[in-house]
């Protein structure tokens, strides 16, 4: 039993269907803004509820969603929770098109999009008297790593500190291992069930904006990127886009505390593209335990079956307290 719990597509796929976001039920509640964009367009972000919107001069941590994701997500419930928990304020701001709404401009989103979250941070900062700490999941952590990497010491006037969570930090391995072995049958087609949806109704919107014929042909996410994410967001191609949106290459710019999580085991991610300590500079400190999967981390799945999801929120939260990062 054990064994199989601690099979990396297993801690995966449990942590997000199965474990629950916390230890004791309680539902969150979220209170919801729209902001128009610089470009005309919009987006949303969800506050976790206060009956004041945000406590003064608490804390305000940020979430980023991975690809395909929402204050919705597992992951975004769960330090929902530890946030009330912790009378600390929250919010998840949705990237373009993912808050259940289509967004209105040709764009979208992409793993490179430190712009947007730059005008987001710098406007949430604006706005809250208290510290302002951010967390990137997934695709969310690498356009969070990227931003902190252009930045440099700048990015200190707008947050505390940073944190990836399971990020592809180097998108072209990543982008490939994804669409090799079982991850071909599990995950590229559950990204593509709704990423191919969501393109279509772009093109809808803005005829001959990209070949459907193409699109739908697509059978990966190599495939989907060199027909739609690259080419609406400035990228010649796939190889472009990959290369340049990489948050890894930039990690040793970084200059305010930054941690990068990766569990060895994550299945989308191979162990042989992850960053070492000497080529990330030393503000950015590293966690790579043997197991976690890809935003896995269900605890007490045992003991307290079905598990619960706090184990990451814990650790973020010890660092961005202390700096203090688990062993192994």
């Amino acid at each position: 039993m054990m064994g199989f719990l601690l099979s990396p597509h297993v801690e995966t796929i449990w942590a997000a269907k199965a474990a629950k976001p916390h230890r004791v039920s309680k539902s969150v509640l979220y209170a919801r803004e729209r902001w128009t964009t610089p470009d005309h367009d919009f987006i949303d972000v969800d506050f976790l509820y206060h009956e004041l919107k945000l406590e003064a001069k608490k804390p305000l941590w940020v979430m980023f969603h991975g690809l395909e994701g929402s204050s919705q997500s597992h992951y975004a419930r769960a330090f929902a929770r530890y946030a009330q928990d912790h009378h600390l304020n929250y919010c998840v701001p949705h990237f373009r098109g993912c808050s259940g709404e289509l967004n209105l401009a040709p764009r979208a989103y992409h793993s490179g999009d430190w712009q947007e979250i730059d005008w987001i941070l710098r406007r949430l900062k604006a706005e809250h008297a208290g510290d302002v700490y951010a967390i990137g999941v997934s695709l969310g952590g690498n356009a969070l790593m990227r931003w902190a990497g252009e930045m440099g010491s700048s990015a200190s006037l707008v947050v505390q500190g940073v944190v990836s969570i399971c990020s592809p930090l180097d998108l072209h391995a990543s982008g490939i291992h994804i669409g090799l072995g079982l991850n071909r049958h599990i995950y590229t087609p559950m990204f593509l069930r709704t990423m191919k949806p969501r393109a279509l109704q772009k093109l809808t919107q803005f005829p001959h904006l990209f070949d459907k014929s193409k699109l739908l042909a697509s059978r990966n996410l190599y495939e989907f990127d060199n027909v739609f994410t690259a080419p609406l967001h400035g990228f010649k191609s796939t190889e472009d886009y990959w290369a340049r949106a990489s948050a890894k290459p930039h990690l040793a710019n970084i200059q305010i505390p930054a941690l990068a999580i990766n569990a060895v085991n994550d299945p989308f991610i191979p162990a042989s593209s992850l960053p070492k300590d000497h080529a990330v500079g030393h503000h950015v400190k590293l966690w790579q335990p043997r197991r976690g999967g890809h935003v896995g981390f269900a605890a007490d799945c045992l003991t307290g079956f079905p598990g619960h999801l706090q184990t990451l929120p814990q650790v973020v939260g010890a660092f961005f307290h202390d700096g203090a990062v688990p062993r192994g």
